[in-house]
């Protein structure tokens, strides 16, 4: 997440991970604000293998480009917003991302988690 603010907007993510018996972890750190603590939690989890990440950022969004753009791994977007102007400055922010950063985006919580559920094949 790309705040605390975003918690809210992650527990309906993380309880259908629980659902479906998904470990998951959940981490806060801004690539704005702090871009050095993005890289030291990526760099812990490169030689993990099995992992989705799903950021959730809002506005400008540069967590979810800024994070495909520094892993391997597979990067879900899954923006929050408070109404239909908030979504669609969100959506536009996370779907326009520079070549070799691949950022999917899924709106719903909850398509979000079973999106990482059928990655894994579970």
């Amino acid at each position: 997440m790309g705040s605390t603010s975003d918690e809210s907007h992650a527990k309906k993510i993380t309880d259908k991970l629980n659902e479906f018996g998904i470990a998951w972890e959940q981490h806060v750190a801004s690539a704005h604000k702090q871009p050095l603590k993005v890289l030291e939690i990526l760099d812990a989890n490169k030689d993990k293998t099995d992992i989705v990440i799903i950021t959730i950022a809002g506005r400008s969004n540069a967590l979810s480009g800024f994070v495909a753009a520094n892993c391997e791994f597979p990067t879900l977007a899954c923006p929050p917003f408070a109404d239909k102007t908030d979504m669609l400055v969100n959506i536009h922010s996370t779907l326009q991302m520079p070549s070799n950063t691949p950022v999917l985006t899924v709106l719903d919580p909850g398509n979000c988690a079973l999106a990482v559920k059928r990655i894994f094949g579970v």
